[in-house]
């Protein structure tokens, strides 16, 4: 950037001692650490391997605080609970809302609904579809918003910070029957 475009921007000069003193106050906001939960397949992968995601190969070498060592590829939430569906399956509303969001998950609901990450007018939203006549009030009630386009009302879960709370009501209601993966087109 060429520096006669400073003053057009929200650049303001700064001495060395208020730019220390600024950079240290802001810096002490920061945690010094993040807890985070990840989900991590290890052990003899070659058997299972066409099973795994395509979404990243990457292959991540950890180390736990006690010392054990951990080979193993990254797998999402959702790919988690389909690998280990033998009957409902136990994806939280957080986890579900996290892989809606990454659009590469399907989830099927109790009663026809289907949740699924879609764009519409260049945003990405998460559409509900499935629901009936007799559904709409509840799921007004439960949060989601609706908008007729193409002369065909859409109902949509908001993917602001309000979203999991939405999203756990509708599946507290209408359990989660199925999680798929979406194919990559």
């Amino acid at each position: 950037m060429p520096l006669a475009m400073m003053p057009q921007t929200h650049w303001r000069e700064a001495d060395r001692e208020t730019f220390a003193r600024v950079w240290a106050a802001e810096l002490a906001e920061v945690p010094e650490f993040t807890d985070s939960e990840i989900h991590i397949v290890a052990g003899l992968l070659l058997p299972i391997w066409k099973r795994l995601p395509n979404e990243s190969t990457r292959v991540y070498r950890l180390q736990t605080d006690a010392g054990e060592r951990i080979v193993g590829r990254k797998v999402s939430p959702a790919w988690v609970a389909s690998a280990l569906e033998t009957g409902p399956s136990n994806l939280s509303a957080d986890d579900a809302f996290t892989a809606l969001m990454d659009g590469r998950t399907i989830l099927d609901l109790a009663e026809g609904l289907q949740l699924r990450r879609v764009r519409v007018m260049g945003v990405g939203r998460i559409e509900l579809t499935g629901f009936t006549d007799a559904m709409r009030d509840r799921l007004r009630a439960y949060g989601l918003f609706h908008e007729i386009i193409s002369w065909k009302l859409r109902m949509f879960v908001p993917t602001d910070a309000a979203g999991p709370a939405i999203l756990a009501k509708v599946m507290e209601r209408y359990p989660l029957a199925r999680v798929a993966e979406r194919a990559a087109a």
